[in-house]
């Protein structure tokens, strides 16, 4: 690869690209148990990631969830954060909802420049070109959330609004379904860091998707803490909607635990 001459956004595609070929070989081989292939697989990734651009882009700061955070990066304008292997567990399983994360963020704000692979489904999103938002799906809202963890919240804003939940991997993989089309959300809360959510969030916003924490406040990167607990990305027009009924359930649990 010459990523040398590439721009932000082609470097950012075509890392998350070579990453997922990666991933996807090493799981085809066989050669690993479950047990053990997702943790290899995230350090392959990650070495993949980290050394080109550690090599191609020498002046950005760079957070990877498989590394110490670097506290230099905090200074720099332009930070790199990625997720060599979101959904491990899936990957492992032999599942299609894991996912690659790569992406930029400028001044704390997601960048165009962000790229999520979906290795499995041989589909990559990036910010600067993404799909045009398909229409709505007609019946029920669809609201997407996590397999393993589906939060509080989620169930009910979901029992209010008469919605759907269903349960998925990767944040990327859920993030991306919204941009395809194939849900109306993807509602997390309670436990998340930058990396599982940057890259996403990029392409969520350049698809013209709503993507914000859940008290409809920005999602800023590059922080000192990179706990970032809680996302919504969903269709524009339901923004208002399901940030309304999240701050009443909210507020309901507040009053019940006075």
């Amino acid at each position: 690869m010459s990523e040398s001459i590439l721009d932000d956004a082609q470097l950012a595609s075509r890392l998350a690209i070579a990453a997922g070929e990666h991933l996807l070989r090493l799981r085809e081989h066989g050669l690993l148990p479950a047990t053990c292939l997702g943790a290899h697989g995230d350090r392959l990734a990650n070495t993949l990631l980290t050394d080109l651009l550690r090599r191609h882009r020498p002046d950005d700061g760079l957070l990877s969830e498989e590394e110490a955070a670097d506290e230099a990066r905090l200074s720099r304008r332009r930070v790199w954060i990625v997720d060599p292997l979101d959904g491990t567990r899936e990957y492992a399983e032999g599942r299609a909802d894991w996912a690659v994360h790569v992406g930029l963020v400028k001044d704390g704000v997601a960048d165009v420049a962000c790229a999520v692979c979906l290795p499995a489904l041989d589909q990559t999103f990036s910010g600067a070109a993404p799909p045009a938002l398909p229409a709505a799906l007609e019946g029920p809202l669809k609201i997407l959330v996590s397999r393993t963890r589906a939060p509080r919240i989620a169930e009910q804003v979901a029992q209010r609004l008469g919605a759907q939940l269903i349960p998925m991997g990767s944040a990327g993989a859920k993030a991306m379904a919204v941009v395809r089309g194939e849900a109306h959300a993807y509602l997390h809360a309670g436990g998340q860091y930058e990396w599982d959510s940057c890259a996403p969030v990029g392409v969520a916003l350049a698809a013209g998707l709503h993507a914000s924490r859940i008290d409809g406040s920005p999602c800023r990167y590059n922080q000192t803490e990179v706990f970032m607990p809680d996302l919504l990305i969903c269709r524009p027009e339901l923004a208002a909607s399901l940030l309304s009924t999240i701050a009443e359930c909210l507020r309901h649990e507040e009053f019940h635990h006075v």
